[in-house]
This record gives structure tokens, C-alpha cells and sequence, in this order.
């Protein structure tokens, strides 16, 4: 009989020669259990996913209780639908006023579509401006967006006009112009290493960016809904964009992304040309109400209280000569070692010790620290544990 994992290899396209090849049975909380009974701590929340842990009965209660309403009608826009409604409300209510207007899409990417497409249209102009070591996403616009040409030329052509500054550089801010449509820009970084930004970089931004009338973009795909502590990343920086862009733990474990703006800005998408934007499944009835269901288990438990403490206690457990630093801000943390080859390595002894992390794209000399922000304090304790126990056998010679 043929096996679930020839059958992976044979029949599903892969993202890269060397999957992990995890063959996971079900998920509860913050561990997941594959095929042989085997238990695995997620420190990574599949990549900042999957926020409130595995399986949390409010979000499933909210699936179940919507499959029994109905599930896709129409195209998104069209009917009034109440899980969209009630969820673009919402996120407006938790928003600054000029956040109003939500436009629900399927995922990240398609987040930062629309927000590129919403910049051109509005602004007039077509130039935009991005960080380098910056994912937005791997889609044709997304990616170009991407400074590193490993991961574009084999895609060209792509879309022109893009240009890059350098995170946290504010002498790089001169290219922005009254030629820019939009910054785009991750409130901290991603696969950069989870890079926060410092000496004000961000008000530094917007205050370029109001003085040639650019549209300022913050990509929180990855840094918003609770994950640093505040429900928007952005509001520990006093710094409010005028697109922002949501995905991954928004879905609550289900597949969203979403850009909001103002109403007015937001309208353009509609005439000149109509169905300027258009997508058959974004905002699907069940996703969203399991999104919305998600928000209302982060307002009404104390995880987002929790997560500096628990931060500093990843801080204070991960103490090793052969960690160089530690970066990041509340349960995205980056763990930085002397070179990939030490990294991978501890990376695979932890997983086979039940502890599964990962490097970044733009920094695989670095470990990835982002769970489910359930992660209670005695879970911290066993993860740091493994890690500093394989970085010792690794470095002892």
C-alpha cells in the first residue's frame, strides 16, 4: 500500500527539495501529535498563524454554527453577507477612525495586491517604495516588492517602479518623492530576523512621507493580532498608516488577509474602472466568522497581557555563549547564531526532540521564536531547555 508520504512526494507540488516531512495526525493547544503518537511543542504557530494555539472551541463553535447558515453565495461585494459585516466592524471599531473600510481577501499576499493596486489607483502615481530583506509575499506584485534577486529572476518580468531603503536607515528616506505612490513597509520586520524598528523610524517614515503626499502602507501580516502584545503592532510606535494590511493569525487557523483604509480612498476601487478589484472567495462566510471569533477570544482572555512577561522569559532563559543576540518584540523573537550550519543544527536535534522551530528567509543564521500565544510558562521552560541542551552538544568540540 502506498503511503501517505510517496503519495505527498508523488502527487502534491513542493516548495523546496527538503520538506520536513512531518506526517502530523491532530494539533490540541500548542503541541501537535503525528501518525506514531509522537508529541511536538510549535514554537513557530506555522509562522505566526496560529496565535491561539490549536483547536480553541470558541473559534470551532463559530465554524460549525456558520456551516449549518451557508457557506459561499457570491462573489465578495455583492450580497451583504453578516460574518463580513460583523467582522469589518470589528476591526474598524479596534482601529484609528481613518482605518474604516475593510476589504477582505484570501491571504497576505493578496493583501498586498490589493493595497499596491489601491495605491496606484488613488494616488496617481506608480512608483513604490519598499525596505530591502522585506516579504510582503510570493505572488507576481508581492514579490516584486522582494530586494533579493535570488528569488525574483527567475520570475521577470516583474513590475517596475520599485525601489528599496533600508530598514531602520533614515539617510535612505531621500528616496522617497513626490514620484512615490506609496512605502510599504513591515511594522517589524519578518524574515528579516524580526526586526523592530528603532530612533523612531517609523514616525520618521510617515513624516516623509506626508511631506510629498506618499500613501504610508504598514504590513502586519505577520505582526498584527496580539502578537507583540498590542492587538496592531503599530501601536507601540504612535504611528498610524493609511493601508493596513492583515493575514495569518487574523483567520484564527483559517485563511484570510485583508487591507483597510478610509472609505474614501477605499472607493476608488469601485468606478474607473468598476471591479477594480475582485475576489470570488475573499471574506468567505465561515473563515469569517471564525476571524471574528478569534477577536473575541483575544479581547476576552489575558494573553495579549501576558506576552511581555513571557517574552522576558525567553529572554532570561536563552542565555548561551553562542548566542549572539536576541531581537524582536513580545512572542516574535529571533535567535541569532554564528552561521546557518549551526543553526540548522540545532533546529533538527530540536525537532526530533519534540521542539519544532525554524530559521528565516532573509536570515537563516537565525532561530524563529513565534507561538501560540497561549504558550504558558512552564511550556517557555521546556522549549528554552531543549535549545540551550542542543547548543551545548553542538558547541562543545
Amino acid at each position: 500500500m502506498i503511503s501517505n508520504r510517496q503519495l505527498f512526494l508523488m502527487h502534491q507540488a513542493q516548495t523546496s527539495l527538503y520538506p520536513l516531512m512531518l506526517e502530523i495526525e491532530k494539533a490540541d493547544g500548542v503541541y501537535l501529535y503525528d501518525v506514531n503518537g509522537k508529541k511536538y511543542l510549535d514554537l513557530i504557530s506555522g509562522i505566526s498563524v496560529s496565535s491561539l494555539g490549536h483547536g480553541n472551541a470558541h473559534v470551532k463553535k463559530a465554524i460549525t454554527e456558520q456551516l449549518d447558515q451557508y457557506m459561499h453565495l457570491m462573489v465578495y461585494g455583492e450580497f451583504i453577507q453578516s460574518p463580513q459585516v460583523k467582522l469589518a466592524k470589528k476591526l474598524t471599531d479596534l482601529l484609528p477612525p481613518q482605518l474604516n473600510c475593510v476589504y477582505l481577501v484570501n491571504s497576505g499576499a493578496e493583501a498586498t495586491d490589493g493595497a499596491m493596486k489601491l495605491a496606484k489607483r488613488y494616488s496617481g502615481r506608480t512608483e513604490m517604495i519598499a525596505c530591502k530583506n522585506a516579504y510582503h509575499g510570493s505572488s507576481h506584485a508581492a514579490l516584486s516588492l522582494n530586494s533579493h534577486e535570488y528569488f525574483k529572476n527567475a520570475f521577470r518580468p516583474l513590475l517596475p517602479d520599485i525601489s528599496f531603503i533600508e530598514y531602520n536607515n533614515e539617510n535612505t528616506l531621500e528616496l522617497i518623492s513626490d514620484k512615490t505612490a506609496c512605502v510599504i513597509i513591515e511594522t517589524i520586520q519578518g524574515e528579516a530576523g524580526y526586526i523592530a524598528p528603532q530612533n523612531n523610524f517609523l514616525k520618521k517614515v510617515r513624516a516623509k512621507c506626508d511631506e510629498h503626499q506618499v500613501l504610508l502602507i504598514f504590513d502586519e501580516i505577520q505582526a498584527g493580532m496580539g502578537r507583540t502584545g498590542k492587538m496592531f503592532a503599530f501601536e507601540h510606535y504612535d504611528v498610524v498608516p493609511d493601508i493596513l494590511l492583515l493575514g495569518k493569525a487574523l483567520g484564527a487557523g483559517m485563511p484570510i488577509g485583508a487591507f483597510i483604509a478610509s472609505q474614501k480612498m477605499m472607493s476608488v476601487l469601485a468606478d474607473n474602472p468598476y471591479l477594480g478589484h475582485i475576489t470570488t472567495f475573499g471574506g468567505h462566510p465561515v473563515i469569517a466568522s471564525a476571524a471574528l471569533a478569534g477577536i473575541e477570544e483575544l479581547l476576552t482572555h489575558q494573553w495579549m497581557e501576558e506576552i511581555n512577561e513571557k517574552e522576558n522569559l525567553f529572554r532570561e532563559l536563552l542565555v548561551h555563549p553562542a548566542i549572539k543576540n536576541i531581537s524582536g518584540k513580545g512572542l516574535m523573537l529571533s535567535v541569532e547564531l554564528d552561521n546557518f550550519e549551526l543553526n540548522k543544527k540545532i533546529i533538527d536535534a530540536c525537532i526530533e526532540d519534540g521542539l519544532i522551530t525554524d530559521w528565516f528567509l532573509f536570515a537563516p543564521n537565525c532561530m524563529r521564536i513565534a507561538p501560540p500565544l497561549i504558550i504558558n510558562n512552564s511550556q517557555i521552560l521546556s522549549a528554552c531547555e531543549l535549545i540551550i541542551k542542543n547548543l551545548i552538544i553542538f558547541t562543545s568540540n
